[in-house]
């Protein structure tokens, strides 16, 4: 994207450095990072990354700001997953975008999706550093937004995900963490907050009180820890998919604050984007509104632009290119609320690589206080040459993959 870095990387870069990013990666979040990062960064404007932190909090406060939507968003949240307590805005939002070219041959900014749902905020800042270190990059190149600097940034986190409590009674909960493609940012979390990472199967319920179980030292017992915050991590697709039973009533009228309250994941998702208007917003409407005869006139003709999107699933699980009236036929009538169809935007591939141009889709990861602004915070890329950019959907590529992004 701005042609002398791009152009300097491509002619210095080193198999053997991207071998040492690999193996910084995994001393410093102490695991096996198991989805594929890219051996390039990107490299693009401020200008055009300030254009999609402004879109996406545009965007953000659209859907927050409106009486009417926060009504319509309450049938986004299943009764048996409604969480008590709801806060007024979520504290963390996602959006991502593609880019693409417009006819006077500029590159601008389209939605792919946005999600009131943490990120990769920890792994993805040991990421920013590492690369620009290891492939000693540019002194003027930066990647914390909004001014902020590596001091500035954790600070903000900490406010957001311990708030006022002790680091040992909040924790960062999720479904089998061990086990998770993630687990590398849930480790920075925990060495940078000093918070402690839990599997949600195993807190304990007392009264409406939580806990969970520390281990002791060499010898000694494991005890019960209060829980005053809970940094949530766990997706309710996966605990359906799963037949996941909490051991707590997840429902109830607990003495426990959230991090990122539960609901907002069903507030703020693919549910949102029919309702949103914005130069950067692709057309969409719901299935069952489709079948309706609602809003059949903001989609293309030709189907072969369209995209079939479940609205609750991660990593491109379930979405549909081109789908058939066949397709759309055999999703039960009952579940076609729970369907999204979009228009299909054709994404530029504008990072030069050695195996020919690639797409890249950019992240802004925001935080928002309670009480106070939403602040973009920094960014993730994904690479691909695929249909989709997730990292599961370009594998046996090389240059491809998560990556970090800089700007000057």
């Amino acid at each position: 994207m701005i042609a002398e870095f791009r152009e300097d990387f491509n002619r210095r870069f080193d198999p053997k450095l991207y071998q040492q990013l690999l193996e910084r990666m995994e001393r410093e979040t102490r695991a096996q990072v198991s989805f594929r990062i890219s051996e390039t960064p990107c490299f693009f404007p401020a200008s055009l990354l300030s254009a999609m932190a402004t879109a996406g909090a545009e965007l953000a406060h659209q859907l927050v700001d409106s009486p009417e939507y926060m009504r319509r968003s309450d049938a986004a949240v299943p009764e048996r997953y409604r969480v008590a307590a709801e806060s007024k805005h979520p504290n963390f939002m996602t959006v991502d975008f593609g880019l693409v070219r417009e006819a006077d041959g500029t590159l601008a900014p389209k939605l792919v999706e946005l999600q009131a749902f943490p990120s990769i905020y920890g792994h993805q800042a040991v990421l920013s550093r590492a690369i620009h270190e290891t492939f000693a990059l540019d002194g003027r190149l930066q990647w914390f937004l909004s001014g902020l600097d590596e001091e500035s940034y954790w600070k903000l986190l900490r406010q957001v995900v311990v708030g006022k409590h002790d680091p040992e009674q909040v924790v960062l909960t999720e479904i089998e963490p061990e086990e998770q493609k993630t687990l590398s940012d849930f480790h920075v979390m925990e060495d940078r907050l000093g918070i402690a990472t839990v599997d949600i199967t195993k807190v304990v319920q007392q009264g409406s009180r939580l806990f969970y179980r520390r281990k002791g030292l060499a010898g000694s017992r494991s005890h019960l820890v209060p829980i005053q915050r809970i940094y949530n991590r766990a997706i309710v697709d996966e605990m359906v998919r799963k037949k996941i039973h909490l051991p707590f009533d997840y429902c109830g009228a607990l003495d426990v604050e959230w991090a990122g309250h539960p609901n907002w994941y069903f507030r703020i998702s693919k549910f949102s984007i029919p309702w949103l208007d914005h130069p950067t917003v692709p057309k969409a409407v719901f299935l069952s509104d489709w079948y309706a005869g609602i809003g059949r006139d903001r989609l293309p003709e030709d189907r072969s632009r369209w995209i079939l999107k479940p609205l609750y699933s991660f990593a491109g699980k379930g979405i549909l290119f081109g789908p058939t009236q066949q397709d759309l036929d055999a999703i039960p009538s009952a579940a076609r609320e729970q369907y999204l169809l979009q228009e299909r935007v054709n994404f530029a591939s504008v990072i030069e690589t050695p195996f020919g141009p690639t797409q890249a889709e950019v992240r802004i990861l925001y935080v928002w206080p309670d009480r106070e602004e939403l602040v973009p915070v920094l960014t993730l890329a994904r690479m691909g040459r695929g249909e989709m950019m997730g990292v599961d959907h370009n594998r046996n590529q090389e240059w491809v993959g998560s990556t970090a992004t800089y700007f000057l």
